[in-house]
């Protein structure tokens, strides 16, 4: 089955792409939730359109991104955590706390759009994330979680 995106969707494409799933997971997710559509041959020809005119009004968006991303390489994160035995920390660093620091600094992104690698953070130490900031905007930075309150 051949849809349109609606949204972005994750690890299935982002907002305005052409993609083929399964015929169940179109027709039973997909579509009644609103995340696409059915790519019918005007819906084709209505989406070559606007891809068309959202590629001149996009480069302003990605040199923002951009602009963001070299920011946020240079920035040098500390998140505090109550740690117990060791550097065990309690409970543990999430996207959420990533998200939360990243706004004190003056950065607000969504949390979605940030990935930890190897998901939550339990331990102190040094560690690095990724960030979404466009479709072609994928920035790497690191952050350290330290002992602290």
């Amino acid at each position: 089955m051949e849809l349109i995106l609606k949204e972005d969707v994750q690890s299935l494409g982002f907002k305005d792409d052409l993609v083929n799933v399964k015929n169940g997971y179109g027709r039973n997710y997909l579509i009644p939730n609103g995340l696409a559509a059915l790519a019918t041959s005007s819906a084709k020809k209505v989406l070559a359109e606007n891809l068309k005119q959202r590629a001149h009004k996009d480069k302003k968006v990605v040199d923002a991104a951009n602009k963001t991303a070299e920011a946020l390489k240079a920035l040098e994160l500390k998140i505090s955590a109550k740690t117990g035995a060791g550097d065990k920390l309690f409970g543990s660093i999430t996207t959420i706390d990533l998200a939360s620091a990243l706004e004190k600094e003056g950065h607000k992104l969504d949390k979605k759009f940030i990935s930890i690698q190897g998901g939550t953070v339990k331990r102190t130490g040094p560690y690095n994330a990724k960030v979404r900031l466009h479709r072609d905007v994928v920035v790497e930075f690191s952050f350290e979680v330290i002992a602290g309150k």
